[in-house]
């Protein structure tokens, strides 16, 4: 709790705040700031309160250079990890934001409803190369499917995160098998994470016609500022496959490592991640050393 404490004065910060309350239906500040701690850890709810804090400290920093007389310097390219992807689409123009908060709340709901809670799981491995893992993750879902069990145990690579980095997710007996075999192949660490969404992978499919439905009653515009997706790592302008690749991304993993060297490719030599969390800006360094990342997480650290 506590997301953006320090950002309760600017008129930016508590509009945007306001502004998607008045989407969800519940003080969405309120619920950051006093809790309760479980519901706001609920997925529907921590999906738009990350995007409304992410857009309202971006919305600041073009206001702060306008303030301080300054051209404003457009990002060339955009790009977001999983949720980010649809903050990347507000700064781009493609979403309202309060389409997008609409979309988020809906997401993390259906993302709930997809696999029974305690039903599915995700960790972090770390120290063994993609092959190694995706592996692992083949082998573990074929005994499964060879054994006496009634159903079938699958995992999966959900994250390329950076080299040497990534996150499986899928049913937990299966994930917790993979643990062990990715302990076993020496992996430097092997971490469960605390949450029980196995996202970005097939079992997701459940939750995809309704969220198909969503997006087809929103119209698309097309992005001001090229908008890398996750599930194709590619730049779309035609709004049936920006949402097609939103819908991909429900099941398909997530290829950062692949994003942020496509960047570098272009061109870039600066990443700011705008957010709660710096947590891609570790990565980002891990990926590419070659372009600079920092993180604007709150006012003080605003470029």
């Amino acid at each position: 709790m506590g997301m953006l404490a320090d950002c309760s004065h600017p008129a930016v910060i508590k509009d945007h705040f306001t502004r998607a309350s008045n989407v969800l239906g519940y003080d969405l500040w309120e619920l950051t700031q006093q809790g309760p701690e479980h519901l706001l850890n609920q997925t529907d709810k921590t999906q738009p309160a990350i995007l409304t804090a992410s857009v309202a400290l971006y919305q600041f920093w073009e206001q702060q250079q306008t303030k301080n007389s300054q051209h404003l310097q457009q990002p060339k390219y955009l790009s977001g990890h999983s949720l980010g992807e649809y903050t990347a689409l507000v700064i781009a123009g493609t979403l309202t934001f309060e389409q997008a908060v609409h979309l988020v709340a809906l997401r993390g709901r259906l993302m709930q409803q997809a696999v029974p809670a305690g039903k599915g799981a995700m960790a972090a491995v770390i120290g063994l190369k993609n092959e190694e893992v995706e592996q692992i993750c083949m082998d573990v879902y074929q005994r499964s499917k060879q054994g006496k069990s009634k159903h079938e145990q699958f995992v999966a690579i959900a994250n390329y995160n950076a080299p040497g980095q990534v996150v499986i997710a899928g049913h937990d007996l299966a994930v917790h098998h993979a643990i062990d075999l990715c302990r076993k192949k020496k992996a430097k660490m092997v971490v469960p994470l605390a949450v029980s969404v196995p996202s970005h992978t097939p079992l997701m499919q459940p939750m995809t016609e309704a969220f198909a439905d969503a997006l087809e009653q929103i119209t698309f515009t097309a992005p001001k500022i090229p908008v890398l997706q996750n599930a194709t790592s590619t730049i779309e302008y035609d709004s049936c496959m920006m949402k097609k690749n939103l819908l991909d991304q429900l099941v398909k993993p997530v290829y950062w490592t692949k994003i942020i060297n496509i960047l570098a490719l272009q061109g870039v030599t600066q990443i700011v991640e705008c957010g709660p969390g710096k947590v891609l800006t570790g990565l980002n360094k891990r990926i590419n050393k070659a372009v600079e990342s920092i993180s604007f997480h709150n006012l003080e650290t605003c470029p």
